[in-house]
């Protein structure tokens, strides 16, 4: 009997402490800077108006999750080139406009701050587009003129690969002896001079140590770090190290915090490396059939779920890369940018768009006040948009 009035209290605080984190998350103007669906859907073909069953984002579990803007990223990895990078962007942006087009009463297409609020006063999802990775602009400034008037809110740099004219993380640590050139060129420098004068944000992850700091030293506006996390947690090269943080929160810009569990657990790689060599030749076959082998891999994990969800971290070490952060240069800086439909393994609990209210719950257990969890939530993305877009 004793026991059972001390467990009844305790289990009524944990409900209305559920209770005030949903009210809290609802209140806020969620934004989520980065999620691959676009990319995705053009190989499932899935109605993502509908629920599905499989990946990471559909319009109704949106609404469950409260999100309130999704940028969503138009990407193809190095195969495409010149030539073929620029069409498969558009391609992807039609893909979105389809979308748009076929559920007029869930989601619109906004391009600054002002379209993004009314949206969230219609009820509707606001879409904005952001193109991941220079390559895809081809290196012709027309390119990114007219991928801006069809909504490109921001350019990726770099994706993996390096462009003519900037250098990728993942080339400045794996290629930096053979590389033509380090950093931005006075081509990139022009390049990000004219994203400035478009009102099109300047997006910093994926791009190398030596492109990042020449990108502060150029641009004029707030850059963005779309899906990044703290290189001090996980030793990554796509996250950012505490000099780079600083540097960003000195710019004015925000980092967005990626959810892909290598880039939130630096256990996590040496572990799905045993998992990818046991199903080499499922992997092999699958590359064929998605012509990339990071969609592969997130298909493999699909087939082989019990295995892969012994791989994902806890949530509170994604926590941990926001209180991190958080308390290493501000507040006012950081945001979310999950990758979701981009990578085969996100923290445990972490599923879908459905599931942002625990980020909520997790930040008002480490004493986060609601002001604090609303800039984090999207207050800070907005206010870099509004910097760029001049509304």
């Amino acid at each position: 009997m004793k026991r059972s009035l001390l467990i009844f209290p305790l289990l009524l605080a944990l409900k209305l402490s559920a209770q005030n984190a949903q009210q809290i998350h609802q209140k806020a103007i969620l934004i989520d800077t980065h999620n691959d669906v676009i990319s995705n859907e053009l190989i499932t073909k899935v109605d993502l108006g509908k629920r599905q069953n499989e990946g990471n984002f559909d319009l109704v579990r949106a609404t469950e999750g409260g999100l309130d803007a999704q940028i969503f990223s138009i990407w193809c990895g190095e195969s495409y080139g010149k030539g073929t990078a620029f069409a498969f962007a558009n391609r992807e942006i039609d893909s979105l406009y389809a979308l748009i087009k076929r559920n007029p009463d869930k989601i619109t297409l906004v391009r600054n701050t002002k379209e993004l609020k009314k949206a969230v006063a219609d009820k509707k999802l606001a879409a904005l587009i952001g193109v991941e990775g220079g390559h895809m602009v081809e290196d012709r400034m027309d390119y990114i003129d007219s991928l801006a008037k069809r909504g490109m809110r921001y350019l990726t740099l770099t994706w993996n690969n390096s462009t003519s004219w900037a250098t990728s993380a993942r080339d400045e640590v794996t290629k930096k002896d053979s590389l033509k050139h380090l950093g931005l060129t006075d081509y990139g420098k022009q390049i990000v001079k004219h994203l400035n004068e478009l009102g099109v944000m300047v997006d910093v992850s994926h791009v190398g140590e030596r492109t990042f700091y020449d990108v502060l030293a150029t641009t004029s506006k707030p850059v963005i770090a779309s899906h990044s996390c703290a290189y001090s947690i996980d030793p990554n090269r796509r996250n950012l190290k505490d000099d780079q943080l600083k540097a960003l929160a000195k710019n004015g810009g925000v980092v967005c915090i990626n959810f892909y569990s290598a880039f939130v657990d630096s256990s996590y790689m040496p572990k799905v490396l045993k998992f990818l060599a046991l199903h080499k030749a499922e992997l092999d076959s699958l590359t064929k059939v998605y012509h990339d082998v990071d969609l592969a891999n997130i298909r493999l994990n699909v087939m082989y779920k019990t295995e892969s969800e012994k791989l994902r971290p806890p949530l509170e070490l994604l926590i941990k890369h926001i209180d991190y952060i958080v308390k290493l240069i501000g507040v006012d800086y950081v945001g979310i940018g999950s990758d979701f439909d981009g990578a085969e393994s996100y923290p445990l609990g972490l599923d879908s768009v459905a599931d942002y209210p625990k980020i909520t719950e997790e930040l008002l257990k480490l004493g986060y006040k609601q002001k604090d969890i609303d800039k984090i939530l999207g207050g800070n993305v907005m206010r870099v948009l509004a910097a760029n877009t001049g509304k």
